[in-house]
């Protein structure tokens, strides 16, 4: 099973990057996105569960960041749109096969990680 991110960046504050997350070796009815940002922990940034109809987003992507997937691709993706500084981080995707709802958002119920892709929003 492998997850492949890419689609990271230079932007400047304001502007958009969709992020690309290749699923390989199997499906998932879920998975997310995590960031880190250096000094700071790996957070939560959005994730989809059990099918598109249910996605979920931290407060501070909420309404400028939309996750999806294309099952037929075998792919998701993550369009962030009005980018600030404070979103500069190494984005992961992340996907696991026994998630539960109120586990979404919590890094270390993820089986399965990708390599990262660097985002960097200039201000």
């Amino acid at each position: 099973v492998q997850l492949q991110a890419s689609g990271g960046g230079l932007v400047q504050a304001g502007g958009s990057l969709r992020l690309s997350c290749a699923f390989s070796g199997r499906s998932f009815s879920s998975y997310a996105w995590f960031r880190q940002a250096p000094g700071k922990e790996r957070e939560f940034v959005a994730a989809i569960f059990r099918s598109n109809s249910n996605t979920y987003y931290a407060d501070s992507v909420k309404g400028r960041f939309t996750i999806s997937r294309d099952n037929a691709k075998n792919t998701g993706y993550l369009q962030m749109n009005n980018l600030k500084p404070e979103d500069t981080a190494v984005y992961y995707c992340a996907a696991g096969g026994g998630l539960i709802l109120s586990s979404i958002r919590l890094h270390d119920k993820y089986d399965y990680w990708g390599q990262g892709t660097q985002v960097t929003v200039s201000s």
